[in-house]
Formats: structure tokens, C-alpha cells, sequence
């Protein structure tokens, strides 16, 4: 229940911060930040938290986490807008893009029922990680739908849809039995790699800045600062 309830927070970091563009024009420096702190979140969560936790023999899942979730995104375009003044044609798509993003959800929504099931506090910081991780998806959701000519109700229902993706992730997990527990683990961990070194890191680091490295670590000693203050 309560591994539902975090994928629950994950949605709602999903839908409110796609709310934003609709009503406030952020400075693209100010998401580049946020996308930094998310890489940084995801990479600390992977490699103090969700990677002790995986079998060496499920080590495998981790490789085909990451190529799945590559191709997912080639054939979709997802992440693809992580600019927030992104122009070309193939970020103008629509709902392509949004359905990638939502599979990706599920598979969040699992990754950190999952995890909370083999440790709870690898759960509560894997979720944080996607919490932090959302914000620059929602923003994505936005932006595409909006350079796609969709009205705020259009753009508002995908918002929700999404959102509602990552506790139906979490409710699914508990369908998985316990003894694949740590291979679905890794191949979260895969998802979660691809993410943060592929597409998180490259679009914060468009232009060189010492604040968005600065970004990116802050989020990695986060992550150990909160599992220092949990396990305390």
C-alpha cells in the first residue's frame, strides 16, 4: 500500500509540473538545472541504492533494460523535447511521444513498488528519484502536446493519464512473484541508467555551465544524505 502511495507522489510531481508551461514561461537555464539534479537523483539512486540490491546473476536485466528502453525511445521520441525551446518537426509529433512516456511510467510505477518490496528504503529513495525525474517529463508532456496545436483540456487529459500510469505500475508489480523481485529490479536499473546518462545528462549539458554540474552532483549526494538520515 504504501509503495502504491509513492508511485502515487510520483504522478502528481508528473501533473503538476506540466501545469507549469501551460501558465508560466520558464527561462531554459532554469530547466536545464532541474534536468541536472534529476540526472544526478537517478544516478545516485542506481548506483548507492538499486544496484547492491540485484543478484550478480541478474546482472543481465540490467543490459536488457537499458537497450529496451533505447529502443522505446528511437521509435518514439521520447525525451526528445528536454529543451524547453525545442523546434524541430520530430518533437512536434504528439501523442507518440506521450505514449512512450507513459509505458516508461508503468515501468517507474513497478520499478518502485519493486524496490520498496526488497527494501524499504531503496523503495522511498527509488520513488524520490522518479519524483524528481517527473518534473522534467511533465514539462516535456507539455511542451510537445502544445508545439502539436493541442488545446489545455487535451493537454490536461494526457497530464492525468499519465499520472495515473505510475500506481497502476506499482498495483501490477504485486503480480510479479517474489523470486523475480531482483531481476525486475535490474532491469529497472537499465531503464533508469539509459535515462540519466542518455537523455538527462546530454540535454543538461547543451551548453557548457559550472551551476549544471554543480546540479548534477548535488543530486548524487542527495541521494546519500537521505539514506544516511533514514537509516539513521
Amino acid at each position: 500500500m504504501i509503495s502504491i502511495l509513492l508511485a502515487l507522489f510520483a504522478g502528481l510531481s508528473d501533473l503538476l509540473s506540466g501545469l507549469v508551461p501551460l501558465y508560466y514561461k520558464m527561462e531554459e537555464s532554469r530547466t536545464r538545472y532541474i534536468i541536472a539534479f534529476a540526472a544526478g537523483t537517478m544516478l545516485g539512486a542506481i548506483f548507492f541504492e538499486m544496484l547492491p540490491e540485484i543478484h550478480q546473476s541478474d546482472s543481465v536485466f540490467i543490459a536488457l533494460g537499458f537497450f529496451s528502453f533505447y529502443l522505446l525511445e528511437r521509435l518514439t521520441m521520447i525525451h526528445a523535447c528536454g529543451e524547453y525551446e525545442c523546434t524541430t518537426e520530430a518533437h512536434r509529433i504528439g501523442w507518440l511521444p506521450v505514449l512512450g512516456m507513459a509505458s516508461d511510467n508503468i515501468i517507474d510505477g513497478v520499478g518502485i513498488a519493486v524496490a520498496y518490496l526488497i527494501n524499504p528504503i531503496t523503495g522511498i529513495i527509488v520513488a524520490l528519484s522518479v519524483i524528481v525525474h517527473e518534473i522534467p517529463q511533465g514539462l516535456s508532456t507539455t511542451i510537445l502536446l502544445s508545439r502539436s496545436g493541442k488545446g489545455k483540456l487535451t493537454i490536461l487529459s494526457a497530464l492525468a493519464a499519465e499520472s495515473i500510469l505510475y500506481p497502476v505500475g506499482a498495483a501490477l508489480a504485486f503480480l510479479v512473484p517474489g523470486s523475480l523481485n531482483t531481476a525486475v529490479l535490474a532491469f529497472v536499473t537499465g531503464d533508469f541508467l539509459y535515462i540519466s546518462a542518455s537523455d538527462l545528462l546530454p540535454d543538461a549539458h547543451k551548453r557548457f555551465n559550472i551551476k549544471v554540474i554543480f546540479a548534477v552532483l548535488l543530486g548524487a549526494i542527495s541521494v546519500l544524505v537521505l539514506e544516511f538520515l533514514v537509516k539513521r
